[in-house]
């Protein structure tokens, strides 16, 4: 058996052990505890321990049920690679990272997991050799190493309660504020929130098994995940956190409509769902982000998959506009990659529908009009960008493309594809059982059940006129270049970018033209040895044996010393 088999049947085996252990705690209402200790230092000890209840052990099995199934995929679809164990070993690496992450309710134990996220998942983004890769990589590590900082400070922070446990102190939180601030930083690092958004589109440079494991149910759901286990911190921040994650929406959903490289219209849709699953944690609803979570972590997974067999299968062809009629040539795919982007949007009875038709109600009963608005304006732009790329993909022509240059689907890569279809179809109204002992039900006006069906009707006539724009149109002129690069993610990979390195580089120029080459140089030591050099030169031509000089001295001398007398 290869690698990618052994992989998969083992992450497939721990999947089912703890999805059903999960259940057990969920229903029995257990905690467990596992508590090592490693040394004691005057009253400090330092320990290991591993927090395992329904939330950690379903969250774990459908990692190991994600990365199984993206590992068997990997097999096929990196089949030209000389180093595929390489690749698999940092997949393996990555899951392991996450794991610490999920199971520890300790703050070193859980920077250990992030970290290890933050590294691995920048040796994956560099895979491709390239100078994009490489850029995209620095930019992936370099945001999110402003979580990591923000990490270690609370760790130092937590030393004066003598624990690192801050699962014993969280009934503390107005003592422990501060704490909130940081890990509330740390979490929109991780989950590319604004400020910090840039570096999400940009990590699509990793292969595409990768953007399914990571990009959708792992490292940018680490974030979310650690405010849900921070959540009481959280809630003194719950207004700041509203509107970032509500901005962070609207944007994602805006600059998919004007974006053409598929992964990158899949990686702006998990940023505008990370921004609602942010968005309903700001109001202390942890059940109903950690549902939201679940659910969007298997449909992204398998949109991403999609994409990559439609790449594969396109000579490495990214660029939408050049697809089209795929439906002919890729029916199973096509199948599941528009079921997935249904559950994206929400259709009844998806599994999407499940979580974000919960979030949307709850939505609806106590807030004010400009979130309730945004919200609902968020939710017919990814409707919009799904029905786009659905035009795009399965209807339309062969856009400058010849029907030969598509190979035929028939690979070991629809296989796994097909499991997580499965999934997709039916964990929504699986979890929404599982999880809620009561259903949750809200009574509100009819015109407000109905807002969202409008809203997704009038996404889908937005999304298919929008795909009707061709490449003469003067919506690509240079007059509208502008504009549309403002669109893309509000100029945010612009100032993330060039915005940092251009200020301090401009800083450092003007730095080494005035100081390094003026003003130092002018008082430093070149200009020193010169002032000394003639200066020396002045005393020795003063101290020759001048008769008329030692007189003057001699009755300079006397003159102060009848002055001093008298």
């Amino acid at each position: 058996m290869s690698i990618c088999k052994i992989y998969s049947l083992l992450f497939f085996s721990l999947f089912i052990i703890s999805f059903l252990i999960g259940l057990n705690f969920l229903f029995k209402e257990f905690n467990f505890f596992f508590e090592f200790n490693f040394y004691n230092f005057n009253s400090f000890s330092f320990e290991m321990v591993l927090y395992f209840d329904w939330m950690s052990l379903l969250f774990l099995s459908f990692v190991f049920f994600i990365s199984s199934m993206v590992i068997f995929y990997s097999e096929e679809y990196m089949s030209g690679d000389l180093n595929l164990n390489r690749f698999i070993m940092l997949v393996v690496l990555f899951v392991i990272s996450m794991m610490l992450m999920i199971i520890s309710p300790n703050l070193i134990s859980i920077l250990m997991g992030w970290d290890g996220l933050g590294l691995v998942s920048y040796c994956l983004v560099i895979y491709y050799q390239n100078v994009k890769s490489f850029n995209s990589g620095m930019l992936t590590v370099l945001s999110n190493r402003i979580g990591d900082v923000m990490l270690i400070i609370s760790i130092a922070w937590m030393l004066n309660f003598g624990s690192w446990n801050f699962i014993y102190y969280i009934e503390y939180f107005n003592e422990l504020k501060f704490l909130g601030i940081m890990i509330l930083i740390a979490g929109l690092t991780k989950s590319a929130q604004i400020p910090f958004s840039s570096w999400l589109p940009a990590a699509m440079a990793a292969p595409t098994p990768v953007s399914a494991l990571v990009h959708s149910s792992t490292l940018v759901t680490a974030g979310v995940y650690l405010l849900i286990r921070f959540n009481i911190l959280i809630l003194n921040y719950s207004s700041v956190l509203l509107f970032i994650s509500l901005m962070t929406m609207f944007m994602a959903g805006l600059s998919a409509n004007f974006e053409n490289d598929l992964k990158k219209i899949i990686a702006l849709s998990t940023l505008s769902q990370l921004g609602m699953m942010m968005m309903i944690l700001s109001i202390g609803e942890i059940k109903l982000a950690f549902f939201h979570l679940l659910i969007h972590a298997l449909f992204k997974a398998l949109l991403f998959m999609c994409a990559g067999n439609i790449i594969h299968l396109m000579m490495n062809n990214q660029d939408i506009r050049f697809m089209g009629g795929l439906v002919n040539k890729l029916p199973l795919t096509m199948v599941y990659f528009n079921v997935s982007n249904l559950s994206l949007c929400g259709l009844p009875f998806l599994s999407g529908f499940y979580s974000k038709d919960l979030i949307i109600e709850f939505y609806s009963l106590n807030f004010n009009l400009f979130i309730y608005l945004f919200m609902y304006i968020s939710l017919g732009l990814t409707v919009s960008y799904s029905f786009r790329l659905f035009y795009y993909s399965l209807l339309g022509d062969y856009n400058f493309n010849s029907m030969n240059m598509i190979k035929e689907e028939l690979n070991s890569m629809t296989y796994s594809m097909g499991f997580m279809f499965i999934m997709v179809l039916f964990s929504g109204s699986l979890m929404n059982w599982l999880m809620f002992y009561v259903p949750v039900i809200f009574f509100i006006p009819s015109f407000m059940k109905f807002l969202v069906l409008i809203f997704i009707f009038l996404g889908i006539y937005i999304g298919i006129e929008m795909s009707k724009i061709k490449f003469f149109f003067s919506l690509f002129s240079e007059n509208f270049l502008k504009i549309n690069n403002f669109m893309f993610m509000w100029n945010l990979p612009f100032l993330s970018t060039f915005g940092i390195n251009f200020i301090f580089l401009k800083l450092g120029g003007k730095f080494s033209k005035f100081f390094d080459q003026g003003w130092f140089e002018y008082f430093g030591s070149q200009n020193l040895f010169n002032v000394l050099n003639s200066n020396s030169i002045y005393m020795q031509g003063f101290m020759k044996n001048n008769l008329k000089i030692y007189l003057m001295l001699m009755l300079i001398w006397i003159i102060i010393l009848f002055i001093y007398m008298f």
